[in-house]
């Protein structure tokens, strides 16, 4: 099949609906479950348009009719690739039942940063392909409404637990929050700005817990004593030498 992408020419929404064929043996389910993790490889080494159905197929060990038996389309098996990603990363692997709010929020940031480290090379592959296909756009935001509207939820019971500021809009509150947490993630593994995961989970906790007005918590683990924090992974510049007072 011809791949779209690779021309420039962005594919249809029928190229990324989701695939119909279900495995009919544990050996099929085994192949396909093959087919999407070597996908998931080659994505993220190559990017969606230098990614081949010849390379998915090779890396999963299967000969390349195989790939059509469950996929029609290289879109639609990245399409399920994501499903997968989405899935991990909405629920990360964050220890539960922190009564600490900070101590939580910061455990989900660790979890999530963690995530998002191990799979920079496919969340490129969907910035990629996102920014040209409406259906991967649709499902680029139905992610973020997913994160939003558990941070809501979140924000909604600090505050019934009187631990938040009662005033703030808690899904206007989400949105803030959740996309300063993407896009200051986005900017460390895309864009080359520089941090180590504890400097920035230490940060965006900080931030999470100063926008919300949490009080009375624990601060964050990871955060050096104030004079003594790292900035973006550097030491912090020395402060300004005081002038001498004139005789």
């Amino acid at each position: 099949m011809a791949e779209q992408m690779a021309t420039g020419d962005p594919p249809g929404l029928e190229a990324f609906a989701p695939s119909n064929a279900t495995p009919r043996s544990p050996r099929g389910g085994r192949t396909r479950d093959a087919l999407v993790t070597a996908a998931r490889q080659v994505f993220a080494r190559d990017g969606f348009v230098g990614a081949r159905i010849t390379d998915i197929t090779a890396a999963a060990g299967v000969a390349t009719g195989s790939f059509y038996t469950y996929f029609q389309t290289k879109e639609q098996i990245f399409a399920a690739v994501i499903a997968d990603l989405n899935e991990e990363m909405l629920h990360p692997d964050a220890p539960a039942g922190n009564s600490d709010p900070i101590a939580a929020i910061e455990a989900a940031n660790r979890a999530y940063v963690r995530s998002y480290r191990r799979n920079a090379g496919l969340m490129a592959a969907l910035d990629q392909v996102s920014s040209v296909n409406e259906e991967l756009a649709r499902i680029r935001a139905e992610r973020a409404r997913a994160f939003t509207e558990r941070s809501a939820r979140g924000i909604r019971r600090l505050q019934r637990r009187g631990l938040a500021d009662p005033a703030l809009d808690p899904e206007l509150a989400a949105v803030a929050l959740t996309s300063m947490v993407s896009r200051t993630i986005h900017a460390v593994h895309q864009l080359g700005v520089e941090a180590d995961d504890d400097v920035l989970t230490s940060t965006l906790t900080r931030l999470w817990a100063n926008a919300l007005g949490l009080t009375g918590a624990a601060r964050p683990s990871s955060l050096p004593p104030d004079g003594e924090h790292e900035q973006a992974g550097r030491p912090a510049a020395p402060a300004p030498s005081r002038g001498r007072r004139s005789g």
